[in-house]
């Protein structure tokens, strides 16, 4: 997806359902998210829009403000596999590839950075995109936008 801005994706984000389920179970096998280390938010859904909401500035975890970064960049970035997991899910990858992101995540070394990686190897953010404009209505602008890079 080309020139889709965070806040675009933010957009997006916001129309797709919280409540999945396997992003969940991949919480508890990792002890990570939703119920564990003090985490202040609900969902992995709520998780997405603070991240992004606050993405130009320092948000959350203290980021160095650089507003001229993509939705790729920032998927590529992230580093919380469960997070990732959910907007695939939410989004309907099919689940053969859920469940191999899932056991991918699970094999990796207990780092975030490598869990994310081995994640994004069996999910990379253009089939993850795809999945979202098919399911989603972006904003005027970003329709825009994507329509003059054509």
């Amino acid at each position: 997806m080309v020139g889709l801005r965070p806040k675009h994706l933010r957009h997006r984000i916001k129309q797709l359902d919280a409540n999945t389920l396997r992003y969940r179970e991949l919480e508890l096998a990792l002890e990570e998210g939703v119920g564990f280390g003090g985490a202040w938010y609900s969902s992995q859904k709520e998780h997405w829009l603070g991240w992004l909401g606050e993405y130009d500035g320092p948000g959350a975890y203290g980021r160095a403000g650089v507003p001229r970064r993509d939705a790729r960049f920032v998927y590529n970035h992230i580093q919380c596999a469960p997070m990732l997991l959910w907007l695939a899910e939410a989004v309907n990858v099919p689940s053969d590839d859920l469940d191999r992101a899932f056991k991918a995540v699970v094999a990796a070394p207990k780092r975030n950075a490598s869990q994310c990686a081995a994640l994004r190897k069996i999910l990379p953010w253009e089939d993850v995109s795809e999945k979202l404009v098919e399911q989603t209505r972006g904003t005027l602008w970003s329709r825009f936008r994507m329509n003059s890079k054509r």
